[in-house]
């Protein structure tokens, strides 16, 4: 497991570098941020979210059946279908392990198309829609060097602005690095 670094690191607010070598301190990588997205917990969680700037993310969402969908993107590409032209609803609220403790409307594209590779470097595609979308949408804004609240329509980025500045965190206008929170330990989600 390893510790989450907070908003304001600047793994956060990057661009991720492309993964050239499938080995064993990738499958390492892999294995970590899975047990630390597990005891946050978490649904999904980008590498540069424990301080890796790499274009890794994993994923635990179940289908709306029960059936479990687990795995892992690296390298990925994302293609979003048109955004709707609506205002925000509580159903829109989206929460970050890297900005922890809060919730705020984000209105994400309803379908998306994911490619990537597997932890192998085997490529495969998934099409996802709904809340898995979403998920698919807000780990690969972290590989662009995007948190969910840079987001925000006007009056929640300024909220979360004041949010973060009073719990002494950064953004992507004032890097802070080194803030972080260990899962298991801290509690900071709850």
């Amino acid at each position: 497991m390893r510790p989450i670094v907070i908003s304001g690191d600047p793994v956060l607010h990057q661009p991720a570098a492309p993964v050239s070598s499938f080995d064993s301190a990738l499958t390492e990588l892999i294995d970590d941020m899975f047990e630390t997205m597990e005891a946050a917990p978490g649904v999904g969680l980008a590498a540069p979210q424990i301080g890796v700037g790499l274009q890794v993310f994993v994923y635990d969402y179940p289908e709306d059946d029960g059936t479990p969908r687990r795995g892992v993107a690296v390298n990925p590409e994302l293609f979003i279908s048109p955004l709707e032209i609506r205002e925000t609803t509580d159903a829109d609220d989206e929460g970050c392990l890297s900005f922890p403790g809060e919730r705020f409307p984000l209105v994400r594209a309803e379908k998306c198309i994911l490619r990537a590779q597997d932890a192998t470097g085997k490529p495969f595609m998934l099409e996802c829609e709904g809340w898995f979308a979403r998920i698919m949408q807000h780990e690969f804004d972290h590989l662009l060097g995007y948190l969910y609240v840079d987001r925000l329509e006007y009056a929640f980025e300024k909220e979360a602005g004041k949010i973060g500045k009073k719990r002494g965190w950064g953004s992507r206008e004032r890097l802070k690095p080194g803030i972080s929170w260990m899962p298991g330990v801290d509690n900071l989600e709850d």
